[in-house]
């Protein structure tokens, strides 16, 4: 059972690895706008994220496309995406590939 979620659980990462804000050439992941990813016995998944900055005008685009690649996701019952801006986002959080990539290294 507990490796059933840790296959969903790396299939959620995997899929949330190909969501991008169309302004940046980075993964939402990798940027570190993912504060937290839930899966609950049922394989409900609640995912809290932030964004770049809290105007984002590609806001509506990136949170539906995270919940529709997530509730694709075989055995995913339902996905709730919570937006918060604590604590908020800044560039310490990306990974290394990510600062390379925007040339913060």
């Amino acid at each position: 059972m507990e490796n059933e979620f840790l296959q969903t659980e790396e299939a959620i990462v995997n899929i949330l690895k190909t969501v991008y804000d169309p302004e940046i050439p980075v993964n939402i992941y990798d940027l570190g706008l993912i504060y937290s990813v839930e899966v609950d016995d049922e394989k409900n998944v609640r995912i809290q994220m932030t964004l770049t900055a809290p105007n984002c005008p590609a806001a509506d685009f990136i949170l539906e496309d995270v919940r529709m690649k997530v509730e694709a996701i075989e055995g995913v019952k339902s996905v709730a995406v919570d937006l918060v801006f604590e604590p908020e986002w800044d560039k310490e959080m990306m990974s290394e590939e990510a600062k390379l990539e925007l040339g913060f290294l």
